[in-house]
């Protein structure tokens, strides 16, 4: 039994959802013509309480068309040090969009409306990009999964409004912290210009994320998409699965989220490990004792079937999913006690 925790991206679709898949209605999405992508934009658009949405190919994608289009080159926009958008796009603003990026040093990925304001503040003369953006990510991939404090992300909108500044969300794992915190899709719809969501991770699709905003926006992103060669053809057959996973998938992300916390515990207990992080969702960061290299903690354990990732900074990540199951995870916790 090989138990892959590498990240939640390693799902394979459900019987259902390859029967929605397989039964999908189709037509050609460039000429906006698929009947089940354009069900899927409006689904999304609806439960956000935005006016239009947008089917990328990935959440890489969709970011990216949303940074280009509240920018032009030689812009800036901020974010955490930690940020998805600076650390594992491949240096894309920089290189789609022509902007830099200013790093906030927050805590665990989340920074404060204070940290905002100070980097914002200061020098407005030819000497330095404009301003353009405030990208925030919900909730943080290097930050084990943390959830922002909605009030602060309210704090953090007043700030960019005072600024003049665009507001995306990277929400690729926004639906945990919705289960988790117990929040909904419309409060985030009101606060935000443009949201990402990624149905490939805990919802357990197996491609596509939608980026949602108002119809300017949308429109901007539909000629961005293009541009980035992401246009697809009879995109129904995945967009069917989104469905699926938005329909299906939502509320049972609390079953990984209560088994992230139950290996964090175990971890803590182990002799072995130095520090585990907060744990809010379906995240595991934990360090290992100095006389252990975290390399060969990771190959011990794929030699037992599991497979775990670094981070980096000495990090190794565990994330629960779709496809994690209850004997798996009495396994792994065997594994855990008796290394």
């Amino acid at each position: 039994m090989e138990i892959n925790l590498i990240s939640d991206t390693v799902t394979k679709p459900t019987e259902g959802m390859l029967n929605a898949m397989m039964t999908a209605k189709v037509g050609d999405d460039v000429f906006k013509g698929d009947p089940t992508v354009n069900l899927l934009q409006e689904k999304v658009a609806d439960m956000f309480g935005m006016e239009d949405a947008l089917f990328f190919p990935s959440g890489t994608m969709a970011n990216q068309a949303a940074i280009k289009l509240h920018t032009q080159p030689g812009d800036k926009l901020f974010c955490d040090k930690w940020a998805h958008v600076y650390n594992y796009e491949g240096g894309g603003a920089a290189f789609n969009a022509g902007v830099s990026c200013k790093l906030i040093d927050g805590d665990r990925g989340m920074f404060t409306a204070d940290q905002l304001q100070y980097a914002a503040e200061g020098r407005s003369d030819i000497h330095v990009a404009y301003s353009r953006l405030v990208c925030i990510e919900n909730t943080t991939n290097k930050g084990g999964g943390a959830c922002w404090d909605f009030e602060e992300l309210q704090k953090i909108e007043r700030v960019t409004r005072g600024f003049n500044l665009g507001y995306h969300l990277d929400g690729a794992r926004l639906f945990n912290a919705l289960v988790e915190k117990n929040e909904t899709t419309k409060q985030y719809g009101e606060l935000f210009d443009t949201i990402s969501i990624c149905l490939s991770k805990g919802l357990g699709a197996p491609i596509g994320s939608v980026l949602i905003g108002s119809k300017e926006h949308i429109e901007k992103a539909l000629r961005i998409r293009k541009l980035f060669g992401g246009a697809m053809r009879q995109a129904g057959y995945l967009a069917a699965a989104g469905i699926y996973a938005l329909d299906n998938h939502v509320d049972r992300l609390a079953e990984d989220h209560k088994r992230a916390k139950e290996i964090g515990k175990v971890l803590e207990q182990a002799s072995y490990v130095k520090k585990v992080e907060p744990i809010d969702t379906n995240i595991i960061i934990f360090y290992v004792e100095d006389h252990l290299n975290p390399a060969d903690f990771i190959d011990t354990m794929k030699s037992k079937g599991i497979l775990l990732t670094p981070m980096g900074e000495g990090k190794i990540r565990i994330v629960t999913h779709l496809d994690y199951t209850q004997a798996m995870h009495e396994k792994l916790l065997e594994a855990f006690t008796n290394f």
